[in-house]
């Protein structure tokens, strides 16, 4: 018995060190991949906003949806996203690539689909929207799993992060795009809703 649950005991820490692992490289790349476009738009004089930032209502804008997260309106706007985009990333991805990339998707999607839907008219561009989608994620998974320790991060999170859920409502700047943070944090709730577990599966509590 002693024996099983040290086996156990070492394969979980080598499970978490190899998701501690994949998480950096994968929030690291595709950060990476962000500011090569960032660059290359730069050297585009933004050429690319124009051609592939959200567009609300239009039919060429449901494309968009697929790459307006990708784009930036300056180094400053991308490298505001970088660091809270890597810590929330990379707590996801703790909990297996799947749940990391259904959040994501989720993320990307509600974002997307929100400003396109109720934006304001102008371009959108900005990778917020997944920030704020992981995050919402990482708050309300705990108490939908009943994990007190995901409740603790939750805690946690919220005491350090907390002040920027005021970016989902509708007072903050006007070159800011609330609908897309809006859409981001219902999406990473919908997605913490969908990996919930179903009765009779073991609760993780990773």
């Amino acid at each position: 018995m002693d024996r099983m649950t040290g086996d156990g005991g070492i394969r979980q820490r080598q499970t978490t060190a190899a998701r501690a692992k994949g998480g950096l490289l994968v929030l690291g790349l595709f950060v990476v991949l962000l500011f090569i476009i960032e660059l290359v738009n730069m050297g585009m004089l933004r050429s690319l906003n124009r051609t592939f930032g959200l567009r609300p209502r239009s039919a060429d804008g449901l494309l968009d949806i697929f790459t307006f997260p990708l784009l930036h309106a300056n180094l400053n706007h991308l490298l505001s996203n970088s660091l809270p985009l890597i810590i929330f990333g990379f707590l996801v991805f703790l909990s297996g690539l799947r749940v990391f990339l259904t959040a994501l998707a989720f993320s990307w999607l509600g974002s997307g689909l929100v400003v396109w839907l109720i934006g304001d008219g102008g371009i959108t561009v900005g990778s917020s929207g997944l920030v704020f989608g992981l995050f919402s994620f990482l708050l309300v998974r705990g108490f939908i799993n009943r994990s007190w320790r995901q409740i603790l991060l939750a805690v946690v999170l919220f005491m350090g992060y907390g002040s920027i859920l005021l970016g989902i409502l509708p007072i903050v700047a006007g070159y800011v795009s609330w609908q897309a943070h809006l859409g981001g944090a219902a999406g990473g709730v919908l997605a913490a809703l969908l990996l919930r577990p179903r009765e009779g599966q073991p609760r993780r509590v990773s």
